[in-house]
């Protein structure tokens, strides 16, 4: 027979009075600073916006969802004497929402290397010491001159005919361009930009820089032309200045990018070649083809090529590059002379379409580069495809050069070289590996699946920092543990951590340890949902769901959560509250084991000789399932998992009870720590249990 709560109140005022005649007073972990109102943790959050018809209820665009397209037309050239890069760009904008538009918002990220700029006026001191690598990028030879130079803004006439100077204004890295006419729903409006900034060689932002190695120089060019600012339906215009810290949100559209450069640059970038009969040799377009054909690494340009007359074309003028591509978010790219190339081709299924993997890097970073960077863009096409979606894009891209790691559409740029002596170890192999793999995954979220990095750090290197410790342990089964974000057992000590923020802490007010916080805490928290809360069939049910469904669009951090738990049919508050909405911890403690003469209790030994209570403490402030591992005298071990719920008559503690012919030896909660508990010491209660009657 099942009692519910209220008929096991009324059976147990019917027991002798030596038994307890009263259930557990509610007992509510963070109840302050009022305890009379509802402070339940599964009680539902209200910080999500109502669903609506732009997002519905499970997390999903609604039927009325829409979201803006901006095209973008470039011509740019880059003057290595002056390091410069200048450049004219037709935008054109699409208005898709309900509103009409007076006014067009751009973003100016290089922007943020002026002098003057709000990431250089709210600096702190620099610290007392600093070292080699800090020094080149904090304290540069020459005071960077930073910025752009914005020699002319137009509007033009729809057809391209005629073009009028326009009325902007800039604040920073940000400027606004003023309309002769609102652009109505459906209509579009066409900009013209031109402008020029040198490619600074650290700075503020350091994710697009110049660096000089043996053969030359490498330019990573990144973040480089006003980009139009989003404007969507959550915060009408997303004109957060840049400050460095919370990277970027835009909008997806075409891209016709055509790339001036000396004659002896190779050049990558987002998008597809157009042009290969003009900047390639009829050598490299035969190696390129056999690469492409295969899945193992060909040279398209060999060491032993670098800046050499037979590298590249006939002639000595500068080249063109030209790229387009589809339904990206940005646009990035690389050129140098020093550049070694291999390539390589990757399909889904052995009828499927090619996908062209690209790394190229100096001699400098060989053999790391030529024996790791390919292997691992191909290990994530496998691993990302098989979580979220397979790679809907036609090439991906790895650079090396002074970018440590950082994505854009289709091309990543990565550090990481050898030793002096041109060896590397099994760790540096690690290191290139995690490096590529995340920033290659970065095209999955949030160059796909679209998310605002200026306020939801989490949202991007949180999810992307959890597929890469799947995708790192199918690159090796045997990847050391404590190289990886995902393990609860390395975050304890940020959790321990009282000077901490909640992942829901938008990205530039994330004051320290921005890495634990937007990257380590969200993988290790979705990785225990995986693997201890829902388990992985419906987990990744769920995920995958919210992967393909935000595809090319923008989801918020409520359409996360409302999918998961709608995909996986579970309540999740408790754990989207403790985990992403509050610093409180996990400390679960085993702080009494009882055991009683079932003869005696119970009148019959039928369900075992002895009635054991095992009493569990929740010190921390978070509610997680509680798993226990319960060893026997005899040696033997069994495993109770209970679900959160457990809690939710009394957060602070739950008295588990059953029936055995076992004598207890030892109790352990959490027993494989994958509950991140900051403290194991109370985690196990070992034998001096009593077996007492009741009577």
């Amino acid at each position: 027979m099942r009692l519910s709560l209220r008929s096991l109140s009324v059976v147990l005022l019917l027991l002798p009075a030596s038994l307890p005649t009263a259930l557990p007073a509610q007992q509510w972990l963070n109840a302050e600073p009022n305890s009379k109102v509802n402070k339940s943790s599964f009680r539902a959050l209200d910080e999500w916006p109502s669903p609506n018809d732009f997002r519905d209820a499970s997390g999903s665009p609604g039927t009325r969802y829409w979201q803006q397209r901006v095209d973008y037309v470039i011509r740019t050239t880059l003057d290595t004497n002056t390091h410069s890069v200048k450049g004219s760009e037709r935008i054109t904008y699409h208005n898709n929402s309900p509103q009409p538009l007076g006014y067009l918002w751009f973003q100016l990220d290089q922007n943020i290397e002026a002098k003057t700029s709000r990431a250089n006026m709210t600096k702190s001191a620099l610290p007392a010491t600093l070292s080699p690598q800090a020094r080149r990028f904090l304290l540069p030879e020459e005071e960077p001159v930073g910025g752009y130079d914005i020699t002319r803004v137009a509007l033009v006439s729809v057809n391209g005919q005629t073009a009028k100077p326009a009325r902007y204004i800039v604040n920073g890295t940000q400027m606004r361009v003023n309309l002769d006419a609102p652009i109505p729903t459906g209509g579009k409006a066409v900009v013209d930009i031109d402008w020029s900034f040198v490619v600074p060689e650290g700075g503020n932002n350091s994710r697009g820089v110049r660096e000089q190695v043996k053969d030359g120089w490498i330019y990573e060019v990144a973040q480089w032309f006003p980009r139009a600012a989003v404007y969507d339906d959550v915060t009408g215009w997303q004109n957060d200045p840049f400050l460095g810290q919370g990277e970027f949100y835009l909008n997806f559209g075409n891209y016709d990018v055509s790339i001036t450069v000396p004659h002896d640059h190779i050049v990558r970038s987002t998008g597809t070649l157009r042009n290969p009969l003009q900047v390639l040799t009829p050598t490299q377009r035969t190696r390129l083809a056999t690469a492409i054909a295969g899945d193992t690494s060909v040279f398209i340009v060999r060491p032993n090529e670098v800046a050499t007359p037979g590298a590249r074309p006939a002639g000595t003028a500068p080249i063109t590059w030209r790229f387009t591509a589809e339904n990206v978010r940005d646009f990035a790219w690389a050129s140098s002379k020093t550049f070694v190339w291999d390539a390589a081709g990757f399909r889904y299924s052995p009828a499927g379409r090619t996908i062209e993997l690209h790394s190229v890097y100096p001699r400098d970073a060989m053999p790391l580069w030529s024996d790791i960077s390919t292997k691992a863009i191909a290990q994530t096409m496998r691993s990302y495809g098989r979580m979220a979606f397979e790679y809907p894009y036609p090439q991906a891209s790895n650079v090396n050069g002074q970018v440590g790691g950082m994505e854009y559409p289709m091309i990543a740029f990565c550090g990481g070289r050898p030793g002096a002596n041109g060896t590397y170890t099994k760790n540096q192999e690690y290191a290139l590996a995690a490096v590529t793999i995340h920033e290659v995954g970065h095209n999955w979220f949030p160059m796909i699946v679209a998310t605002d990095e200026r306020k939801w750090t989490w949202m991007d290197e949180g999810i992307n920092s959890f597929l890469e410790y799947y995708s790192s342990l199918d690159y090796d089964k045997n990847w050391p543990a404590a190289r990886l974000r995902g393990p609860a057992p390395n975050i304890v000590n940020y959790m321990k951590d009282a000077d901490q923020v909640p992942l829901m802490t938008e990205s530039d007010f994330i004051h320290r340890q921005f890495g634990n916080n937007g990257y380590s805490k969200p993988a290790a928290g979705l990785v225990m949902l995986r693997e201890k809360v829902l388990g992985p069939e419906r987990f990744d049910l769920a995920f995958q769901e919210y992967s393909k469904k935000w595809m090319f669009k923008h989801p918020q951090p409520a359409d996360f959560f409302r999918t998961l738990a709608s995909g996986a049919g579970e309540r999740l508050d408790y754990f989207w509250r403790g985990w992403f909405y509050s610093t409180y911890n996990n400390d679960q403690a085993i702080t009494k084991v009882e055991s009683q003469d079932a003869q005696a209790f119970a009148g019959t030994t039928k369900r075992g000789k002895f009635y054991h209570r095992i009493t569990a403490e929740n010190k921390g402030g978070l509610v997680l399932p509680l798993e226990l591992e319960i060893e026997f005298t005899d040696g033997t071990k069994e495993r109770v998992k209970m679900p959160a719920e457990v809690w939710r008559g009394s957060e602070k503690s739950h008295e588990y009870g059953f029936f055995s012919d076992k004598e207890i030896a030892k109790v352990t909660a959490d027993p494989d720590s994958g509950y991140a508990d900051v403290d194991r010491t109370n985690n196990t209660f070992t034998k001096g249990v009593s077996t007492r009657p009741i009577g």
